[in-house]
Order: structure tokens, then C-alpha cells, then sequence
């Protein structure tokens, strides 16, 4: 397409440009670019055009509503003559419209396309009629955002397309400086005083924000009579927020000149009788201002470390072990505050306002935020609906996971199950749930850790790309074989300082080394020796860090947890059942785990079924009746095999999902609706192992006539059920404590023996002061108890004192009050260990989460 044309006229609302192979054009509202096009949907800085050296191409400088060509939304791409091209959206957004230059064209090439001094294009968006405005449809675009600009009839709100350009005395602006460094607004509207103006996602509102994280009503701006302006939060999903400060739930609060209102990626500015608008498209200044992390007993983990990171780049941050990388990404992306210092993302506190922040960063984190048995598309699904407001449609939700599958080169591989991608294609996956937010800054830890050199420089290139499309990217590493495709690197020396902060191609030479092994090493054998002190004094920390570090340190002023504490997406009852849909997805994806669910409980009873015993007393002999022994025997075996089954069930479950659940929690998810999920689902497979159970153990045997409330077989096999669902409970205690999956087994083991020991079925419990309290403590001892109350097992068992028959376990005494008691306290026990999961899982979350 366009091969062989050097000159390309191209036609827009009846004014033209003959553009020159020589030159690069670019198009957007500024009013220093080359095509200035006046539309709400076109972003400031939206496109350019240039020559290929064979054909025409057009790239999207990540515009908000985007650019396409022949109806696809593009990065970047081929055109010429005859190629539909639009800015903002694929149906009725500006059209440009391409031809061959002819030879009067080439005369005029000059007037019509090397200068700047055009009159801004005057494009009118389509206006419904009158009736119409209010129910008008969301037009759908390729990544079911629709588009910015709302229709010009909104009442009593005029959006303005012309630049705030501050008027200049002295050379200084007057009036507050801009919240985005020097960058100008993408736009701003005009105030009328007593009206009301609402932000959000739909099309009906007056101001039109096309942002998945911003709700379909966000809120509304009111202009009181007496010149004050209000904003106020319509009960959105991600918040509406004040300086960083979380507004109210449909609350309000009033707003000055210098306060900054946040919603979504959209920052709001009063300037004026005028409402600017700035869109964070990625590009913004990051920088670390003196962090410092001390843990228990003074020792710090990270010293005085400050560097800048420009605007779209790749920042590598190496080091050895020791050296505080770990510890300098939790308090760059806010996880673990540093308790002196600062980290600015565009002049504004990350820690003051993380609240707000937070959605404009994403972590991969060095384990796979994945689960790896669900294809790549419904693990994105999932990720979406968790993280995208309750009132994002389907539509709107697949639109993104596509237009993320394109970008990373993934809709090939989207019906793939994880598992079954190269470890490369795995990380470009994690990456891809990231991106699904539109982060602004992305952080990595470790993500060629364990990948081969092919698979090392795929991810590298990777990260580069997601520079080069307009984020900063900040990738820790051990892997020194690309540090060439960083703009920056940052190295780390012992002790958690700073030993360098320049371009990758000048390290070596600052450390006066010809590998990064024997930069390694000198760390290793001269851990005492000052490397921060010789980078402060070298020409390369006045180069690149100097500016960074003159700011003097401080310590922060914290807001409360409650402020740094992003709100929740989802409604906790919509969370629930996006967990458990997604947990059961997993669970069904993975036939062997589902086979051994039924065959595990099915062998287990069966061996009940090997002891040859009715449950009941035998037959009178001589006027005495005989004991029974075996059905307390038997009573064991099933106790043991559904404690083991229900334990066995959970044990891994909290472990194996860490990572996920840290990410999770600090993008909003909650913690009990995260392990209600897992009680519901585990707690639903274990009363169906137990029915396993009890009917294969119960079939072939005779059991007594009536039960004290309802018939024998269903009073046993609710003991045995709550017993299976605290031993079930059990194990997510055991799972949230230890700190690998490797332990979890003899503890698995050694839960279900200790159950064994404490029944009351192998010898005497009662009676025996210390003994008999620790019993108490166990499942087993009251699921024992409930069944012997039900079997009158006390007199069914021959007495512990043979000289006094009437020495009776009083647990299992033959009473409905008793069973109800046992009951009781089993399932009390489970509740217990609820609470303590949910406090275990407090440990494993970030610092900013924790209550």
C-alpha cells in the first residue's frame, strides 16, 4: 500500500496537504502541530505521518480513543492512496482521505504542508435529535471504549477545543503551574455557574471519560450560585478522588484553584471559570527521592537511593544478592512504603496519594500471577472482571483482553492452556493482565528468571516494545546479556545503595571492569567499601542523578490506612462469584485432581466395609448383651478418612496462590470474599466426598432403628460432613502458614495421626486432667462424640473400667441436647480456624492493605 508514492495528498473537511517524504507530520488538537483537527475524540499529540523509505506509514502516539485504518485500531501502520483512515473512532471520527500528489498539487506542496500556521479544522461530531440524547446508543469502537467527546447539546456545558495556553508576565506563568510538569491540557470545558455536570463512562454524560476504570456515572462537578464548585462521587466502583484522597462514597467535597481531582486515568483542574482535563497517557516523570527502609533494630535494608527516570523508558536495575532490589520495588510501586523519602509519579506522592495512584501501576511480580490450568483468554476473562467496575459490559471487557491479545502478540495462543506455553509466552501473559488497566509505569521482578538466552532477549525486546508504545517500564533483573535495550540503568551495591545510575553502555567503565562478573565479584570481596560515596563524587551522579538527589530527604507524612486503601471494583458479592466461578474453572480444568476428589473417599470407605460389624448391640446371651467393639472401629476409619480427604483438599490451596492473591489484594480484591470462595467450592467437594463416604460404609450394615432427631444414616453423615469441613479448614490453616508447598505434607500427615490418637476410640480421653482439655481441641474427639451419641456408643463399647460398667464417656452420652452440643462445638472449631486464615492471609498482602 503506497509503495512507490513519495508525495501524498491528503483531504480533510475540504482543506488539503501535500505532504513531502522529507519530513515527518503530525496531527492532534495542539495548535503547534502540523494538522490540527478540533474534535473531542482526537488527543493533543494523536498521530503522525512520515515516509518509510518505501511506503507511507501512520503511528498512534497513544492517543485515548485511537487511529484506524480500514476500520482496525492500529500502533502503527502502512498507508497510501484509497486507505480509510480515522482518528478517535472507526465509524464517524475525522476521516482522512488519501490520494496521489499530481503536478499542481507539487506546486503548491510548499504553502499547503511545511508550515504551522494552519487554521485549526473545524469537525462537528454527529448530533442526535432532541429526543434522542438521552437514550443514545454507546457506539462500540475496537476496544469497546467508545470515544471521548460528548455531544454538543449537553445541557449548560460547552466543551472548549481551544488550547490554555497561561499568559506569560516576566517569562513566568500566571495562575497554578500544570499538575502534568509542562505538558498542556487534552482539554477543558467551560463552567456555567448553578449547573451540573457529570463525569462517566456512558454516553449521556455531559463530560465523556473512555476509561474502563472510570464507572458508567463516576460523578458530577456542581458550579454553585455563590462561586464555589463541588464534586461529588455517584457511587462509582474505583472511587472519585481529592488531592489522592478517596471522596465519600456518594459523598461531597468542595474544590479549589489548586485541588486536583482524580478520576480513572483522568486528572481534573478548576482554572478559572474552566475545567482542564488531563489524560494520562503514559507519559510522565518517576522518580525516587531519598528512600530509605530500616526493619526491627535499626538495620537498614535500603540507603538514601534517589534516581529519575525519564518519560517512556526501560530502566534495568541490577545488583547481587543483598543489595535491596527486592525491597526498592515494594517501595517504588508503594507495597512496603520506605520509612524515609519519597517516590513522585509526576510531581504528585505516591504514598499520599496511593489510593488514587495504584491504578496507573502495574507489578508482574517474579512467579506467574496466573492460574496455569485455564486458557489464556479466560485467565485474562477473570483478571477483567475483577479489576474492571461492576457495570463494564461483556462487550466492553472482551474488546480490551482483544486488543491486549493483539498487542502482545497473544491471540494466536489465546485458547491455549497455560500450562502449555514456552515460559516466555507465560510472561508475556502476566504482562498481559497488567496491561489490561492501561498502566502507566510497569514493574517487573525477575522475569527471565529460570528462561533461556532465546526466551531472555524475547522478553527483553518485550519490555522495550511497551517502552516504545508510550510507558515506563522498570524491570529488576539478574540476566546482564541485554542490558543494552535499557535506557538507564540503575545498580545496586551491598547494603541497599546506589552504585550507579546512567546509560548500560557506560557502567563498565565506571567500575573499571570488562564483565559484570568481576563487577559481582568486587561487590562480593569489598562489601565495607563506600560504593555509593565514589558515585556521588564521579561526573556520571552529576550528569544523571544530581538534580534527583539536591532535593533534601524527609520523612512523609502518612495518610491513615483507611486513605491508602484503594477501594474495591466489585461489590464483595460480585467478587464472590467472580472467585468461585473461576475457582471451580480451575478446579474442572484439572481431571486428575477431579478423579482423585471421588476415588480417594470411595477407597476409603470400602476399607470400612473390609470389618464385618452391624451398628448395634448383638443378640442377648445369658440375659447380658454382648459388646459391640467393632463399631467404634469402624467409626474411626471413616472419622479418619474424611479427615484426611477434607484436609487433603485444602492443604495447598492458599500456598500455591500467594502470589496471585498479593497481586489481587492490592488492586481492590477482598480478603474474605477471597476465602469465602474457598470454604464455599472446598467446603461443597467435601460434603460430597463425605456422602461417598457414609454411603459406601453404611450401605452393607444394619444401623439402629431411630436416631435421637432424625433417622441414624443422616445423623452420622452430618457428623461425618462437618467433621470433613473442619479438618477442610484445617488444611487452609496449614496452607497459609507454611511458606513453601513442600511442607505442607508432613504437616498433612501429622494433622490427620494427631486426629487418630485424640477420637476417645483407641483408649480412655475422659477423666485424665490435661489430657482430656487438649482433646477438646481436636475435630475429631467431637465428631466421635457426635456419632457415639447418636450409636449410644458409650454402652455399645465395653466400658474403659471394667469393674464399673457405668463409667461412661459423658460426651457420648445417648441425648439429642448432647449431639447438638457436639455438633455444635465441631462446626464452632471450623468457624475458628476462619478467623485465623483471615488473619494469616493479613501477612501475605501489602503493607498498604493490612487493617
Amino acid at each position: 500500500m503506497g509503495h512507490g508514492v513519495r508525495e501524498l495528498v491528503l483531504e480533510l473537511n475540504g482543506r488539503t496537504w501535500t505532504l513531502s517524504s522529507s519530513r515527518s507530520y503530525t496531527l492532534g488538537r495542539d495548535p503547534q502541530g502540523d494538522m490540527v483537527l478540533e474534535d473531542a475524540r482526537v488527543s493533543w499529540r494523536h498521530a503522525s505521518i512520515s515516509w518509510g523509505g518505501h511506503s507511507w506509514l501512520i503511528e498512534d502516539h497513544g492517543s485515548t480513543n485511537g487511529t484506524y485504518v480500514q476500520g482496525q485500531r492500529i500502533q502503527r501502520a502502512e498507508i497510501g492512496p484509497g486507505a480509510a483512515v480515522h482518528l478517535g473512532n472507526a465509524n464517524d471520527g475525522p476521516r482522512l482521505t488519501l490520494s496521489t500528489a499530481t503536478a499542481d498539487a507539487r506546486s503548491a506542496a510548499p504553502a499547503q504542508g511545511a508550515g504551522r500556521q494552519h487554521q485549526p479544522l473545524q469537525h462537528q461530531a454527529p448530533e442526535p435529535p432532541p429526543e434522542a440524547r438521552r437514550s443514545w446508543p454507546e457506539p462500540q469502537s475496537v476496544d469497546g471504549q467508545g470515544w471521548q467527546g460528548a455531544p454538543e447539546a449537553a445541557a449548560g456545558w460547552q466543551s472548549q477545543q481551544q488550547p490554555i495556553i497561561p499568559e506569560q508576565q516576566g517569562g513566568q506563568p500566571q495562575g497554578p503551574a500544570p499538575i502534568h510538569g509542562d505538558r498542556s491540557p487534552t482539554t477543558f470545558y467551560q463552567l456555567a455557574l448553578g449547573r451540573v455536570m457529570r463525569i462517566g463512562r456512558a454516553l449521556e454524560n455531559e463530560l465523556v471519560v473512555s476509561d474502563l476504570q472510570v464507572s458508567r456515572h463516576h460523578a458530577e462537578f456542581t458550579a454553585t450560585p455563590d462561586g464555589r464548585f463541588q464534586i461529588r462521587d455517584l457511587g462509582s466502583h474505583n472511587g472519585t478522588y481529592v488531592n489522592g484522597q478517596p471522596v465519600a462514597n456518594s459523598g461531597t467535597v468542595v474544590i479549589g484553584p489548586n485541588d486536583i481531582v482524580g478520576v480513572g486515568h483522568s486528572t481534573f483542574r478548576i482554572v478559572g471559570d474552566r475545567l482542564e482535563e488531563f489524560v494520562d497517557t503514559g507519559e510522565v516523570s518517576f522518580s525516587a527521592r531519598h528512600l530509605t527502609v530500616t526493619v526491627d533494630g535499626g538495620k537498614q535494608i535500603l540507603r538514601d537511593v534517589s534516581f529519575g527516570v525519564p518519560e517512556k523508558s526501560l530502566i534495568g536495575v541490577i545488583g547481587p544478592s543483598g543489595s535491596g532490589k527486592s525491597t526498592l520495588l515494594k517501595a517504588l510501586t508503594g507495597y512496603r512504603p520506605a520509612n524515609q523519602g519519597d517516590v513522585l509519579y509526576d510531581n504528585r506522592s505516591l504514598y499520599k496519594q496511593f489510593a488514587e495512584l495504584r491504578q496507573r501501576i502495574g507489578l508482574v511480580p517474579q512467579d506467574d500471577i496466573l492460574h496455569k490450568e485455564l486458557t489464556v483468554r479466560k485467565a485474562l476473562k477473570y483478571a477483567a472482571k475483577l479489576r474492571f467496575p461492576g457495570d463494564t459490559a461483556e462487550t466492553e471487557r472482551e474488546a480490551r483482553i482483544d486488543e491486549v491479545l493483539r498487542e502482545l502478540k497473544l491471540d494466536l495462543h489465546k485458547n491455549k492452556k497455560i500450562t502449555s506455553l514456552s515460559g516466555g509466552q507465560r510472561k508475556r501473559v502476566s504482562v498481559a493482565l497488567e496491561l489490561l488497566t492501561k498502566p502507566s509505569l510497569i514493574f517487573l521482578d525477575e522475569p527471565t528468571s529460570g528462561l533461556d538466552p532465546g526466551m531472555d532477549r524475547d522478553v527483553m525486546q518485550l519490555l522495550r516494545g511497551l517502552a516504545d508504545d508510550g510507558r515506563t517500564v522498570l524491570v529488576v533483573t539478574h540476566s546482564v546479556a541485554e542490558l543494552q535495550l535499557c535506557d538507564k540503568l540503575l545498580v545496586m551495591a551491598p547494603g541497599g545503595s546506589v552504585a550507579y545510575f546512567g546509560p548500560p553502555e557506560e557502567a563498565l567503565n565506571f567500575f573499571g571492569y570488562t564483565t559484570w562478573a568481576d563487577v559481582f565479584s568486587a561487590f562480593e570481596n569489598y562489601r565495607e567499601y563506600d560504593w555509593a560515596g565514589r558515585w556521588r563524587g564521579s561526573q556520571h551522579y552529576q550528569l544523571y542523578a544530581a538534580d534527583i538527589d539536591a532535593v533534601a530527604a524527609q520523612s512523609v507524612n502518612m495518610p491513615s490506612p483507611q486513605q491508602m486503601r484503594p477501594p474495591k471494583p466489585q461489590s464483595w458479592g460480585a467478587q464472590l462469584i467472580t472467585l468461585m466461578r473461576r475457582y471451580v474453572s480451575v478446579i474442572a480444568s484439572d481431571k486428575g485432581f477431579m478423579g482423585l476428589m471421588v476415588i480417594l473417599p470411595a477407597v476409603l470407605g470400602l476399607v470400612s466395609v473390609v470389618i464385618p460389624a452391624d451398628f448395634g448391640l448383638a443378640a442377648p446371651n445369658d440375659g447380658r448383651s454382648k459388646f459391640n467393639g467393632d463399631a467404634g472401629t469402624i467409626m474411626l476409619i471413616l472419622a479418619v478418612g474424611i479427615t484426611f480427604s477434607g484436609a487433603a483438599n485444602s492443604v495447598r490451596e492458599l500456598i500455591k496462590e500467594r502470589v496471585i492473591y498479593e497481586r489481587e489484594r492490592a488492586t481492590g480484591l477482598s480478603r474474605s470474599a477471597y476465602l469465602m470462595s474457598k470454604v464455599i467450592v472446598l467446603g461443597m467437594i467435601t460434603a460430597l466426598q463425605a456422602v461417598i463416604i457414609c454411603g459406601i460404609g453404611f450401605a452393607t450394615r444394619r444401623l439402629p432403628e431411630e436416631g435421637l432427631i432424625m433417622p441414624p444414616a443422616v445423623e452420622l453423615c452430618l457428623v461425618i460432613t462437618a467433621l470433613g469441613f473442619t479438618s477442610m479448614m484445617f488444611g487452609l490453616v496449614i496452607s497459609s502458614l507454611v511458606k513453601t508447598a513442600e511442607k505442607t505434607m508432613p504437616l498433612l500427615v501429622m494433622f490427620a495421626i494427631v486426629q487418630v490418637v485424640f477420637t476417645g476410640i483407641l483408649f480412655k480421653v475422659y477423666g485424665s486432667p490435661g489430657l482430656e482439655q487438649f482433646a477438646w481441641l481436636m475435630p475429631s474427639r467431637w465428631a466421635i462424640a457426635g456419632a457415639g451419641s447418636t450409636l449410644d456408643l458409650g454402652r455399645l463399647m465395653p466400658p474403659w473400667d471394667h469393674k464399673n460398667p457405668d463409667d461412661l464417656d459423658p460426651l457420648w452420652e445417648h441425648t439429642a441436647t448432647q449431639w447438638g452440643i457436639n455438633m455444635t462445638i465441631l462446626l464452632a472449631i471450623g468457624v475458628l480456624c476462619g478467623f485465623a486464615v483471615a488473619r494469616l492471609l493479613r501477612r501475605h498482602e501489602p503493607e498498604v492493605m493490612r487493617k
